[in-house]
């Protein structure tokens, strides 16, 4: 599966492109600010159906247009297939697959996978849980169709019943208000639990991935682990949600489900972000993004379009050399994963402000199309 062709029109700040892509290898360049970075999240709008970096549809318009349009050409299964997704001011987002308007956004996820790497990810090694969820529920929404209506359940349920402890936290508890909560909880309790079980599943399979894509790109040496964290190892859920209501209500929020769930990394037994130098956890970072493509390769059998953002900043020459030679070989062994993947990335799309950079490493980047990007102007490099 590969792009053969973007078509974008006022997009953030790129007027208008017409790109027709590698089959293997892209590369852009340009100064800060220009449009890099645009260009592949246009390619991860038509995967996700929003974008990586905007919040709201209405910053993906270009200042002072009305609409915006990104359209991708797919060849899969030797047939070609037409993405478009288009966005109006005030509008409503319409997203299209050939000629048919999806009623489900949702249902276009897992047709497309696709991994982002890029320098704002280092806030899953470094932020809060919420954003090493993301990562979790984004993995697993692209392999299991069952998973993403089940979170989105379940987070509407939340926010009802987060909704009701605010409205009575000045208020006495009463028999009526158990009453509306346990409805709450009874919807919500299979909902947290398909949830767990397919996060508590993806972890175990996953962490092989992750330690293997480690040691490559770090050259062995460093102990790395990674572990799954959630209150429904140790406690009963409607037992807990019964326990802490009364701590709910002060609160005004709920304390306890899988809306709570955590990842661990550590090196060496101590938390990554406590103990790791830049280096490490750049590594940490990386290793998590490409085992998370290898995974979802060996998962669906359909290898994702890999996105790398200005990644090669702060990396030293090895891992730069291992990350390169990973990304292009057409077979990676994974010993601990025991799994041996065969063109383990669909396409590649790599972004940087130095065009000597991309072109480090000739012997892999021969067949890299280059597009110089100026002022969301974006030309092809032909020389």
């Amino acid at each position: 599966m590969i792009i053969k062709e973007l078509h974008l029109l006022n997009y953030k700040n790129i007027p208008e492109a017409h790109l027709h892509f590698a089959d293997r290898l892209n590369g852009f360049v340009g100064l800060n600010g220009q449009g890099k970075t645009n260009v592949l999240d246009a390619i991860y709008l038509l995967s996700f159906t929003k974008s990586a970096f905007s919040l709201q549809d209405r910053d993906c318009i270009r200042h002072g247009e009305q609409m915006a349009m990104v359209q991708g050409v797919y060849e899969k299964d030797g047939e070609s297939l037409t993405i478009t997704c288009g966005l109006r001011q005030g509008g409503k987002k319409q997203f299209r697959k050939g000629d048919k308007n999806y009623q489900r956004l949702s249902d276009h996820i897992g047709l497309l996978p696709l991994v982002l790497i890029s320098p704002q990810d280092i806030g899953i090694i470094l932020d809060g849980s919420d954003i090493r969820r993301k990562f979790i529920d984004s993995t697993i929404s692209q392999y299991d169709p069952t998973y993403l209506p089940a979170l989105t359940n379940y987070n509407q349920l939340l926010q009802q019943r987060n909704s009701l402890l605010k409205q009575l936290a000045d208020k006495d508890a009463t028999a009526a208000f158990d009453d509306m909560l346990v409805v709450y909880e009874q919807q919500m309790q299979p909902l947290a639990l398909q949830i767990f079980e397919a996060r508590r599943l993806f972890v175990s399979q996953f962490v092989p991935f992750f330690i293997d894509t480690y040691t490559i790109l770090s050259n062995g040496g460093e102990n790395v682990r990674l572990s799954y964290q959630s209150q429904f190892f140790d406690r009963s859920l409607p037992d807990a949600w019964q326990q802490t209501r009364q701590r709910d209500l002060i609160l005004g929020w709920t304390s306890v489900g899988c809306h709570k769930d955590d990842l661990l990394f550590s090196i060496g037994g101590y938390a990554v972000k406590q103990v790791a130098s830049q280096g490490q956890i750049k590594t940490c970072l990386l290793a998590l993004r490409l085992s998370q493509a290898l995974f979802l390769s060996n998962q669906t059998g359909l290898p994702p379009f890999l996105l790398l953002d200005d990644i090669f900043d702060r990396l030293d020459s090895h891992r730069v050399k291992q990350l390169i030679e990973m990304v292009t070989s057409e077979t990676i062994e994974l010993p601990t994963a025991q799994t041996v993947l065969h063109s383990p990335f669909s396409q590649i799309f790599l972004t940087d402000t130095d065009i000597h950079h991309l072109h480090r490493w000739d012997s892999s980047f021969a067949a890299m199309k280059t597009f110089v990007v100026n002022g969301g102007i974006i030309t092809e490099d032909n020389q």
